[in-house]
């Protein structure tokens, strides 16, 4: 869905881009929307029509639980934002939790300060809804690093990985695998 990560107004004189691609879908006559891994929930009030919301956690998960051994495994998320979608992620692998302290300086530049939760000495998977420039997943990767994990590895619904974001993920010779 296009517009998704438009979908609150947090500065003066910006709009809500979300409200306006989902005003334009019901005026083209469209009856009904089917979405994957929206950006947030609220973004179903967007709609004045019925809203299929759709979730890849389950076919993730399912890769997880038949390639690699989850006894020491847990689940980070970038950020608290995303903590929620992680969380039933986590649960759904039956394994612990973890969150990046992230603070978005500009579009393509984030500081993680800290990790919240225990990631040391054990197998991380990054859980992320959309991975485009991958700015924030590089630098939770150098972050959780310093805590010494033993494996790296991501996955996203939204693989778009635009501009510089292969190299930039390429570099991170410490992930064993991206899913998406």
């Amino acid at each position: 869905y296009a517009y998704a990560r438009s979908d609150k107004k947090d500065a003066p004189r910006i709009s809500i881009g979300g409200r306006l691609v989902a005003d334009l879908i019901a005026v083209s006559g469209a009856t009904r929307v089917v979405t994957m891994g929206l950006h947030a929930e609220q973004v179903h009030g967007f709609f004045s029509l019925p809203v299929d919301h759709l979730s890849a956690l389950p076919v993730l998960a399912d890769h997880f639980k038949a390639t690699m051994s989850l006894d020491n495994a847990v689940v980070v998320s970038p950020d608290f934002g995303n903590a929620k979608a992680a969380g039933a992620f986590a649960r759904r692998l039956g394994v612990g939790l973890a969150a990046g302290s992230k603070r978005r300086l500009a579009d393509d530049k984030v500081v993680i300060d800290t990790i919240v939760g225990d990631v040391a000495g054990r197998d991380v998977i990054v859980l992320d809804d959309e991975i485009a420039t991958g700015g924030s997943i590089v630098e939770l990767i150098e972050k959780v690093k310093e805590y010494g994990v033993n494996s790296i590895r991501v996955a996203c619904t939204h693989g778009l990985f635009s501009g510089r974001a292969p190299e930039r993920i390429n570099a991170c010779a410490d992930i064993v695998e991206i899913v998406t």
